[in-house]
């Protein structure tokens, strides 16, 4: 298990590396004039050049980059090329929110969809082609129309929440979890599809195995050979999905977050691209991407886990 770990940890900061240095590459190679762009069209030539000498922009690209991993790999991101601040404390404010919108609508993806996969599996008939049904309607309705739905019914209609804003926990937490509710549900229910698909066609094909027939001929008990056997067997490809799910759901929280003003790491991430600060968007590359790659890890140690072979694999 130590062996699979460390294998997955050295893969995890190799593919961090790639993945910083692409990022890096792509902002800076698109040939914007970054100095003219945080300054205005009408900047002056010598005030764009002086901004780009500030900035360390005049100097080689490899330079730069050199000088901005050794100092992420310090903990130091830089600064907000606009207000001044240090980027790791401008991506930790709004870490929290963002996570606990995704982390949430993961949640209770999981547990929703593991209920309807498994009774789908085991009910069949009229119940699974219902969920079915249900399911692909909501895989194909994007999260931006579900949000929208949302806000005329539940926010102007029906006035239980208010439509837009966040309320820190710490603040008021019944506040909190009403700004939060409608984008939650928003992210999850193309979740909980997705989901349900996978664990429903894993249970499909444990039921139909030999050693469930086998414990069945033994007398165990309906409930238990579900539950402690087939379920186990048809959690592993359920987590890959779950997993994938995951990052998209970080993807799309940039919309949900925009939509219901909410300023978590999408918004930031938006509005920092148009105005070119470099810093604060390496920044967000950089902590996403160790989200996703903790977040596989942990998949991965679950896997190994519930399937030995896996860490072989």
């Amino acid at each position: 298990m130590l062996k699979f770990l460390l294998r997955r940890l050295v893969s995890g900061v190799a593919m961090l590396f790639v993945i910083s240095t692409v990022a890096y590459g792509l902002i800076y190679l698109t040939g914007a004039d970054i100095a003219r762009t945080l300054l205005g069209q009408n900047a002056s030539q010598e005030a764009v050049d002086l901004k780009a000498q500030q900035l360390g922009l005049d100097q080689p690209l490899l330079q730069r980059y050199v000088d901005w991993l050794s100092g992420a790999i310090r903990g130091d991101l830089g600064v907000s090329w606009f207000s001044g601040a240090q980027v790791t404390d401008l991506v930790s404010a709004r870490l929290g929110v963002t996570l606990s919108l995704v982390v949430l609508a993961t949640l209770i993806s999981a547990v929703l969809a593991t209920v309807v996969g498994v009774w789908a599996a085991i009910k069949r008939g009229w119940v699974d082609r219902v969920l079915q049904i249900v399911s692909l309607v909501g895989a194909a309705i994007p999260n931006y129309l579900v949000a929208i739905a949302l806000v005329l019914v539940v926010a102007i209609n029906l006035a239980w929440v208010a439509p837009t804003g966040y309320v820190r926990p710490q603040d008021d937490l019944a506040g909190w979890a009403s700004s939060i509710v409608l984008p939650v549900i928003a992210l999850t229910i193309g979740c909980v599809a997705g989901v349900a698909q996978q664990v429903r066609s894993s249970m499909i094909d444990g039921l139909r195995q030999d050693y469930v027939r086998t414990l069945r001929s033994r007398g165990l008990p309906e409930r238990r050979v579900i539950l402690e056997h087939v379920l186990r067997n048809a959690a592993g490809p359920a987590l890959s999905v779950l997993a994938l799910l995951f990052v998209g759901l970080l993807g799309g929280a940039v919309v949900i977050e925009q939509m219901f003003a909410i300023p978590g790491l999408g918004s930031l991430s938006v509005s920092t691209t148009t105005q070119g600060d470099i810093p604060v968007i390496m920044g967000v590359v950089v902590v996403v991407a160790i989200i996703v790659l903790v977040v596989n890890l942990v998949i991965d140690i679950v896997q190994g886990w519930l399937n030995p072979k896996a860490r072989i694999s």
